[in-house]
């Protein structure tokens, strides 16, 4: 196996050599047309979606991640037109500047080469990273698991449709075998692979970190936090929750734990009020739990136990976690954060920016949902995925985020000294 993914590497990496002779308005045209191929091959990547879909229990929390419908395949579509009509980030002069002896330098925008991801139950990722990635003038190698493997090829043999429609060479974007010894050579394909995004479980984004030999950015888990100050407005606080916890509870910016001001738990039973409603199962720890007893579902309330916090619950479930201020909600993210998405309900102005300066987090809020940390939604058309790491890009990873820089210098017959 080792061989021939190096074979089919080696010839990415001639595919991504001829990317930069593209054209801005041929990259957009494919992203366009393909955007509009999705609808009109519908039928073919839902039936690879359902028979995926009939091979995982509903009740996984990867179900919802791993659902395609119409509308979601419409949403992609609209992405990837959205992607089309952002500027391209290859060739920005970032800095321009002359030295003494006169040489000219400029920094300007390059394409990372070729990026490799590695991703779970997400077959929405294979369409969003090729689009990204071939705005940007990169390859793309993807290794999706096993989950969505009929979806993903569905999906890349619908993009090497339209690259060939288009006399665009297919190995521009290679899907691995769905087998794990596929992730192990692609880990370690150093030289024929530039970059390793990982995303899915804090277990993936473990394994990879510890396996590869490729440079690795760090996506994905989200152990996310809300706190609501003494300050905080209720009905403002109980919408919020409601959208941060329930919106998609299977997705990364979902709510984990409720941080709850000591001085406002008379309130909590009405905060976490429409909860019940979806019937999301509370973990509320000592001082939390009488407070709710008696006012929330009885069948919905449980005791927490120090596993439940700083866990990722992707599900209708979520901790409760009673601070005396500022400083202890601040000290529980530090301890349990995954540094991806953290927000504050508070009406006071100083507490507000205190939190957003200190919080260590890729995305900070302060009075709105935490589902909002989504590449589309910060205006970027798509998303790679959410660095939570602070080393060449941190929270959605958008077209800037695929590139790096190189020098360009320019003389007049100048030797060193």
């Amino acid at each position: 196996m080792k061989e021939t993914i190096y074979s089919n590497l080696d010839r990415v990496r001639e595919a991504s050599r001829k990317l930069g002779t593209l054209s801005d308005s041929a990259i957009n045209a494919l992203l366009l047309d393909l955007a509009d191929r999705i609808p009109e091959n519908a039928d073919e990547i839902l039936d690879a979606n359902r028979r995926d879909l009939e091979r995982m229990d509903p009740d996984d929390p990867k179900y919802d991640r791993l659902l395609l419908d119409a509308s979601r395949l419409e949403a992609i579509a609209n992405d990837i037109r959205s992607v089309a009509a952002l500027p391209s980030p290859v060739g920005r002069e970032l800095e321009k500047r002359i030295l003494p002896n006169g040489l000219r330098l400029k920094k300007t925008s390059v394409p990372l080469g070729i990026v490799g991801i590695i991703y779970e139950s997400r077959p929405n990722v294979t369409f969003d990273v090729f689009s990204l990635c071939f705005k940007s003038g990169n390859a793309t190698v993807l290794k999706g698991g096993s989950d969505a493997m009929y979806s993903n090829i569905a999906i890349v043999e619908l993009v090497h449709r339209t690259l060939s429609d288009h006399g665009i060479g297919t190995d521009t974007i290679h899907l691995l075998p769905a087998e794990r010894e596929a992730a192990a050579v692609m880990l370690n394909a150093v030289g024929r692979i530039d970059i390793i995004i990982p995303r899915g479980s804090q277990q993936l984004i473990d394994f990879v970190r510890g396996n590869a030999s490729v440079p690795v950015i760090e996506t994905g888990a989200g152990i996310v936090h809300t706190y609501f100050d003494a300050s905080g407005d209720l009905d403002m606080g109980r919408d919020i929750v409601l959208n941060a916890k329930t919106r998609r509870p299977g997705v990364c910016n979902a709510l984990d734990t409720l941080i709850v001001h000591r001085e406002r738990l008379d309130d909590l039973a009405g905060l976490v009020e429409p909860l019940a409603g979806k019937e999301v199962i509370v973990f509320a720890d000592e001082e939390a739990y009488p407070a709710l007893l008696g006012r929330y579902p009885s069948e919905l309330l449980k005791k927490a136990a120090p596993e439940h916090f700083g866990t990722e619950y992707l599900s209708l479930k979520m901790s409760v976690k009673t601070v005396g201020g500022l400083e202890e909600a601040l000290a529980h993210i530090a301890r349990y954060s995954s540094m991806h998405s953290e927000a504050i309900i508070s009406s006071d102005p100083e507490v507000t920016a205190g939190f957003l300066q200190r919080v260590d987090a890729a995305v900070a809020y302060a009075n709105t949902s935490t589902a909002f940390t989504d590449g589309a939604q910060f205006g970027l058309g798509a998303e790679i995925g959410i660095s939570t790491q602070k080393l060449h890009a941190r929270g959605p990873m958008g077209l800037r985020e695929l590139t790096s820089y190189k020098w360009i210098i320019e003389g007049d017959g100048q030797v060193r000294p």
